[in-house]
């Protein structure tokens, strides 16, 4: 209901993203992508630029298309994963209609229809699409490093609310199984708490998170 591909889809390019993060393959590198016989011309500002537009929207209309055969072979042999995949038209039209009815019905007229629609549909996508975006170009780019990483991964406290979390993103790369971002017990993490109430009534298991050692062994000393 996100609008954001297909589930194997994302997840193979979120998978390709790990392995190449920052590098020459990555899907939405702000640091390595391809500009053309122009790249030699950009200033320091304009080649910034040309980098958050990429990693931030441009990908989608110049990356290679992720083979899912390869990162996502075990989601293309799980039947439910496969069927929600299959369906994925459906969904973004119920995450649309469905916001619309609910309108509709508290409202009792046309105009919450149309504002459950705007509200509880579009503008939700476009704001929930941006939110993501940003961890590709914005955590890429500006915050800190607590933790020493391959790439060029950080968390930025500004856009932590919108994104539920995820923008604790050197934490995500420096622990990419963990189900929790926010290490402290100030860094809100809206997306893990959702994860610990599902499971208490058993909708997800086995939920990861780093050992303290495993934490201190990978940060960065001060």
């Amino acid at each position: 209901m996100a609008a954001q591909g297909p589930v194997i889809h994302w997840v193979s390019n979120h998978r390709r993203h790990h392995e190449f993060s920052d590098e020459e393959e990555d899907t939405h590198s702000p640091h390595k992508y391809e500009l053309g016989e122009q790249v030699g011309k950009l200033n320091p500002i304009s080649r910034l630029c040309a980098g958050i537009w990429h990693a931030h929207i441009g990908w989608m209309f110049n990356s290679k298309v992720t083979n899912p055969s390869r990162y996502s072979r075990d989601l293309l042999k799980d039947p439910l994963v496969a069927m929600l995949n299959k369906r994925y038209p459906h969904w973004v039209v119920l995450g649309v209609v469905v916001p619309g009815l609910l309108g509709a019905l508290f409202a009792g007229n046309i105009e919450g229809l149309i504002l459950g629609v705007l509200w509880g549909g579009m503008l939700r996508i476009f704001t929930v699409h941006h939110s993501t975006w940003a961890i590709n170009s914005i955590t890429h780019l500006f915050g800190r490093r607590p933790y020493a990483t391959s790439e060029k991964s950080t968390n930025n406290i500004w856009i932590v609310l919108p994104s539920a979390g995820e923008a604790w993103h050197n934490h995500h790369h420096a622990f990419p199984t963990s189900a929790r971002f926010g290490f402290e017990w100030w860094q809100v993490d809206l997306g893990y708490i959702l994860i610990r109430f599902l499971a208490l009534f058993n909708l997800v298991k086995n939920v990861k998170e780093p050992t303290d050692k495993a934490k201190l062994s990978k940060m960065v000393s001060s």
